[in-house]
Order: structure tokens, then C-alpha cells, then sequence
């Protein structure tokens, strides 16, 4: 694994990721989905949008839930509660979601005008899109089976050291950037010090890292400091 001096180290950009995953907290919202990806991700791009706009008087909570609407639920949101198909896969001139959130008549539109929230054009477009696409509905990433994601193809294979390396690098590639020169042992171990044990390494662990030449000798390291 290659740990450049400028950027932030391995162990800490897991820990921070692995938090963020436990928290459920979307990595990107629709104003930020890149224009380049192939379609639009349910729970990354439009769950966050119904949640914050939609759930209050459409969600789980029974006694605040208005027109009989759950938005939260798959069952819900392909439902036709007023006599009209909520979400048709396909087909967003024909659903009532698309419908409702495009129209000019304040009595129509929402959210409602005393909500105190309007949707954004690039909301808007992202959910329109995902219905144009199929609406296909993902549950919440806690009840679903996590997949490995298969690493991206990147010109500078040799910096690839494990798959982690190869996000990292296709990323860095795709800004025009080149990845800093490796740091030196003694940065390292103070860096993965600091983020497993939040103390800086002793003498003797210093010592100990510097004068060990095997190929391990940074995996070594790590069970140590894990170890404490």
C-alpha cells in the first residue's frame, strides 16, 4: 500500500468511510451525481431527496401521513392511493410523483407552497430521470447484502499494490493528478500511531520499524498497534 506524504492515511480514510456506512449517510446527493454516470442511484440520489422533502407528510409516521401517501415503502410509492399510479417504471409523464413536483399550480405542486421546501431543478431531473430509467427501487443499505465492487482499470498499473490502490489511483487520474512519492517510515509510523492508538510511537517502536528491511515489515506494524 502506498501512503503519499500529502494525503490522508489508509487506516484514517477507512475508519472515516466505515463510519460514514454504519451512520447511513448518502455519499452524494443529485446535485452532485456526476453527469457521466450510466443511471441514477435510488438510495444515493433519491432516497435523501423524498426523505428531506417528502417523508414528513408521506412517510412512516401515521398520524402526520397525508392523501393515505407512504413514499418510504416500495408498496407506497407504486401505489395508487388517490386513483392515480404514483410511480409508473417508465413512463414519467404518466406518474403522478413527476407530475406533481413539475406543475406551476400551487395546489397541485409539491411540496405544497406551506412547506417551506422547493425542490431544485437538479432534483427535479433526478427524479424524473430515475422514472424514465425504470424507478428501480433499492431498500436501505442496512438490509441489503453489501457486494464487492470490482476495482477500476487504470493507467499506471505499477502503483497498484492492492485493490484499495486502484480507486484511489483511477480517482487521481481522472482529476490529471499524479500520486505524491511514498512516505518515509518514520512518518508512517507516527501517522498509523496517531490513528490507532491517538499517541505518538514510542523510541523503541520507531526503532523497531526502521531497522526491520522485510517486505512485512509495515503489516507487522499495523497487528502491533492493533494489538494494543
Amino acid at each position: 500500500m502506498k501512503i503519499a506524504n500529502n494525503t490522508i492515511p489508509l487506516m484514517g480514510t477507512v475508519l472515516v468511510c466505515f463510519c460514514l456506512a454504519l451512520l447511513g449517510l448518502p455519499s452524494a446527493s443529485a446535485e452532485h451525481h456526476e453527469t457521466e454516470q450510466a443511471s441514477i442511484n435510488y438510495n444515493l440520489d433519491i432516497r435523501p431527496i423524498l426523505a428531506d422533502n417528502c417523508y414528513a407528510c408521506h412517510g412512516p409516521d401515521a398520524k402526520a401521513r397525508q392523501a393515505n401517501l407512504r413514499l418510504d415503502t416500495k408498496a407506497g410509492a407504486f401505489s395508487e392511493p388517490s386513483g392515480y399510479p404514483v410511480i409508473v417504471p417508465g413512463k414519467p409523464e404518466e406518474s403522478e410523483l413527476h407530475l406533481r413536483i413539475v406543475s406551476n399550480d400551487d395546489l397541485y405542486r409539491m411540496p405544497p407552497a406551506d412547506f417551506n421546501k422547493t425542490l431544485t431543478p437538479a432534483q427535479i431531473e433526478a427524479i424524473t430521470q430515475w422514472i424514465r430509467e425504470g424507478a428501480k427501487w433499492e431498500e436501505h443499505w442496512a438490509f441489503t447484502t453489501p457486494t464487492r465492487p470490482t476495482p477500476p482499470d487504470v493507467k499506471n498499473g505499477d502503483w497498484v499494490r492492492n485493490p484499495i490502490d486502484a480507486f484511489i489511483l483511477s480517482r487521481l487520474e481522472k482529476e490529471g493528478l499524479q500520486p505524491a512519492s511514498e512516505a518515509d517510515k518514520r512518518t508512517l509510523i507516527r501517522r498509523l500511531s496517531f490513528d490507532l492508538t491517538g499517541l505518538p510511537p514510542t523510541q523503541e517502536e520507531i526503532h523497531q520499524f526502521l531497522t526491520d528491511d522485510s517486505p512485512d515489515a509495515y503489516e507487522k506494524v499495523i497487528d502491533a498497534f492493533m494489538a494494543k
